[in-house]
């Protein structure tokens, strides 16, 4: 009996679709190469980051938004993958991530996630999937701050105040949203100049409020050289773990 309900509510669960954005060169790493395709333990960051996803029964396609010009995509296994799709992407992140949109087919949700977030954890993406039972707009996985937050003055060196950290979230992905609503509010944010630099502000910009759905710290975001010894230390972690 519990079998045959739980085969009924995986039925009932939303299709969804993840896209990575992945068109980006990675400047600040100093590397030869787009930091996505740095390695860790014998797999590049993207391949990490997919097979994060992957690991869901619910996410059963990843789109990955890759530059016109990139030479390495296609030495990698998930360049054969049937559940792995490509896309162009274009010069900005918003425009990676709708070219990966119009990809999506009918998908109800979509989550979009950082093809340089190698150590997301199991735990945290069920937390924010759940967001489709009962949720119409959706939200993003976020770390609060802990640090003591200062503004600098602009164009100096120096400090302007500080920051009461009450309140105040590092905004982390997966982000997760239904498909249409994305869709509408990137491309009227995209249309009109809006500063998106996430999707959740391309919500927010159109009056949204989606929900933050805490994560864990360790879910980091390879920018600088010095975060591929932390990811590989986090990543050794999860292993223990999941």
């Amino acid at each position: 009996m519990s079998h045959t309900v739980h085969e009924s509510h995986r039925r009932l669960l939303p299709e969804i679709v993840a896209v990575i954005p992945a068109a980006g060169i990675g400047s600040r790493m100093q590397s030869e190469f787009p930091k996505q395709y740095l390695a860790i333990g014998g797999k590049t960051l993207l391949e990490h980051a997919v097979h994060a996803l992957l690991r869901s029964p619910q996410i059963h396609k990843v789109i990955i938004a890759i530059s016109p010009h990139d030479q390495w995509f296609a030495t990698l296994p998930l360049a054969d993958d049937p559940r792995i799709q490509t896309v162009i992407g274009g010069s900005q992140r918003a425009e990676s991530v709708m070219a990966g949109l119009q990809q999506a087919g009918e998908a109800q949700w979509v989550l979009v996630h950082d093809a340089a977030r190698p150590c997301l954890h199991h735990d945290d993406l069920n937390r924010l999937l759940a967001l489709a039972q009962d949720s119409d707009i959706g939200g993003i996985l976020a770390a609060p701050v802990r640090d003591t937050m200062k503004r600098g003055e602009p164009g100096v060196e120096a400090i302007a105040c500080t920051v009461d950290r009450e309140n105040l979230w590092h905004a982390l992905t997966p982000q997760f949203f239904p498909r249409a609503l994305l869709t509408s509010c990137l491309q009227r944010a995209l249309d009109e100049g809006a500063n998106v630099t996430d999707e959740a502000s391309a919500l927010e910009y159109c009056g949204f409020h989606p929900v933050l759905v805490a994560g864990r710290a360790d879910n980091i975001k390879v920018t600088r050289p010095e975060d591929l010894a932390l990811a590989a230390f986090y990543l050794t972690q999860l292993d223990q773990i999941i």
